[in-house]
């Protein structure tokens, strides 16, 4: 049969209800979209292999980090954050740095972004935040007053604003950004006890940002210019890579710390916590098939390997239930079982059934703890030092203090330091703030001065005079 005809009755009748190829085909075309990602929707991919090249093993027990030159392949997908899938890549915004690492022991995950820090520390904010980057809910627009108005009355978020308002917030390419953990873990010595780490990726390729008015243009042009980018160079075989390195401390030196570890808006300053290169990963093989490799990758901080565990950044603890709910409400309860994600290693029984289960099940294996077939499995014991939590029961935000404004001063200081670069932050803002109401402006002018009185009150300047010159456009 010809997959392109249609039975009908005679050339200018009615369809037949039995032509189920048809049927099958509208039916299946029908259903070809799975849910957006309400966050990082739109990304690209890339396989590559990681590769140790430091010795690391008095501060972990991670089986893949054993061993100067032991590889791992890996896959990675690098998004936009608050952007629709058709969004463009340009656009000022956070980017993703998701990695898989098929390991050993299972699949290792690191769900990063290309900012050291995030806008909030406590996780019922997050929800709330993003409806506030999206759209207005009555205009279906994109929403200035909306933007600023909670970020002004959220001022934990300043100190990343002033990344997210610097060129830093348009990177040049995904090849030329780096990716941060952000938050911190906990990586097991090989004596029982932990450090505190944070991850750093270098690019290899030196960082390289737009203009705003270089990604603006941009985004008219090629919206999916980062997409393009990444594939074409792979394809070029000029293949992108990315230095590893990890910040320690110990639980006596988090305890003395200045900042809160577990604060996702503050950074570990490295003239304090230096980094200790580790690795290196190279990405150098496209996908073959968007839908199915990039579309369907299912990344989560929850998956770890022996030698990892979470630490009680608040934030943190609740993205290890928030990523695999998406994946499980995207791509279903079995969305480990999508070749992309599937580990390279897994035998796991009392993990079984539900829809779309298409590997056989585990066949006739028990699905309980049987004397039949005894499991072997490596013992993990969760470390017991340090952390021993006693307390009340509270319900209540981290307040805002001056110390929030601290980091984000130093980063208006390191801009000073590169020429045009606190004159592009300004300029970034005012093009931005100006089209919010009077009295989220003035909130936000209020926010920057705790920052720094004269990057305050250039805001205020820069803004009022783009109102003024917008209202005068309008007589």
């Amino acid at each position: 049969m010809d997959p392109q005809a249609a039975q009908r009755v005679g050339p200018n009748g009615p369809l037949l209800l039995q032509d189920f190829h048809l049927i099958d085909l509208l039916a299946h075309f029908d259903r070809e979209r799975i849910p957006e990602r309400v966050v990082h929707a739109k990304g690209a991919g890339a396989y590559g292999q990681f590769e140790v090249t430091d010795d690391i093993s008095d501060i972990t027990t991670i089986d893949m980090l054993k061993g100067i030159g032991k590889k791992t392949n890996m896959f990675a997908r690098f998004s936009t954050v608050g952007g629709e899938k058709g969004s463009p890549d340009s656009a000022r915004d956070p980017r993703g740095f998701a990695l898989k690492f098929y390991t050993n022991e299972g699949n290792w995950d690191w769900v990063f972004n290309n900012t050291p820090i995030f806008f909030l520390r406590d996780p019922a904010k997050f929800p709330i935040f993003i409806h506030t980057q999206k759209r207005n809910p009555q205009t279906n627009l994109k929403d200035a007053t909306m933007f600023w108005d909670y970020l002004s009355t959220h001022q934990e978020s300043v100190h990343q604003l002033m990344h997210l308002f610097s060129d830093r917030g348009t990177p040049y390419s995904y090849r030329n950004m780096n990716g941060y953990s952000g938050h911190t873990y906990k990586w097991i010595k090989p004596d029982g006890t932990f450090n505190y780490v944070q991850i750093h990726c270098k690019t290899d390729q030196g960082s390289k940002t737009f203009t705003n008015e270089e990604a603006t243009k941009l985004a008219s042009e090629n919206p999916d210019w980062h997409t393009q980018d990444l594939f074409d160079a792979i394809e070029r075989g000029e293949n992108p890579s990315w230095t590893c390195y990890v910040q320690t401390l110990s639980p006596e030196q988090a305890e003395i710390f200045r900042w809160n570890i577990f604060d996702l808006t503050k950074v570990w300053p490295q003239s304090e916590v230096p980094l200790r290169r580790f690795g290196k990963f190279t990405l150098n093989r496209n996908p073959q098939n968007y839908f199915a490799e990039v579309e369907q990758a299912a990344f989560s901080p929850s998956h770890m390997v022996p030698g990892v565990e979470p630490s009680a950044d608040p934030v943190l603890q609740s993205r290890l239930f928030s990523y695999p709910d998406t994946h499980r409400h995207r791509l279903g309860g079995n969305y480990e079982q999508v070749p992309i994600n599937c580990p390279i290693t897994s035998f796991s029984p009392f993990h079984r059934d539900g829809y779309m289960n298409v590997h056989g099940n585990y066949g006739a294996n028990p699905n309980y703890p049987s004397t039949f077939r005894p499991l072997q499995y490596k013992p993990v014991k969760a470390s017991q030092e340090h952390e021993k939590w006693v307390g009340s029961l509270i319900a209540e935000q981290f307040p805002v203090t001056d110390e929030d404004y601290v980091q984000a001063n130093g980063l208006w200081q390191v801009l000073g330091r590169q020429p045009g670069q606190q004159e592009n932050f300004v300029k970034n803002v005012s093009v931005h703030l100006c089209n919010a109401h009077e009295r989220v402006r003035k909130a936000s002018y209020g926010m920057f001065h705790r920052v720094n009185p004269d990057l305050g009150t250039r805001i205020e300047q820069a803004t009022e005079a783009n109102v003024r010159d917008m209202l005068s456009a309008r007589l």
